[in-house]
């Protein structure tokens, strides 16, 4: 007998940041700076010296208007909806949105939380 999994609707999700993450800002563009080894043991022993301990990765004008609203309680669909005047000129943004939140999920820098709603 086989687990039936439910469909889940990724506008439904709530995108969270992960908690190895951080922020920094330059200029405008949000910098996601993460611990380039998992463990502390790694850090000591295969980090060239003179090498960040972090990665940082600068995001550009709409990856930060989508990172800013990422707070853990918005929905992607919310997400897509307070970014309509700022992707005014393309007509195709919800699915580059959508394409992009996936990716920083795929990436680690996000989790999607689904059904559970936070005040």
């Amino acid at each position: 007998m086989g687990v039936s999994k439910e469909k889940v609707n990724l506008l439904d999700a709530i995108p969270v940041c992960c908690n190895h993450v951080t922020t920094e800002w330059e200029d405008d563009c949000a910098v996601i700076v993460y611990p380039r080894f998992k463990h502390g043991w790694m850090r000591r022993f295969l980090l060239p010296k003179g090498m960040s301990p972090d990665i940082h990765v600068r995001l550009e004008e709409h990856g930060t208007a989508v990172w800013r609203l990422i707070d853990g309680k918005r929905t992607v669909q919310e997400i897509i909806s307070l970014l309509d005047e700022h992707f005014q000129s393309d007509e195709n943004y919800s699915s580059r949105i959508t394409a992009y939140v996936m990716q920083l999920q795929k990436d680690g820098f996000i989790r999607l939380r689904i059904g559970v709603r936070v005040s």
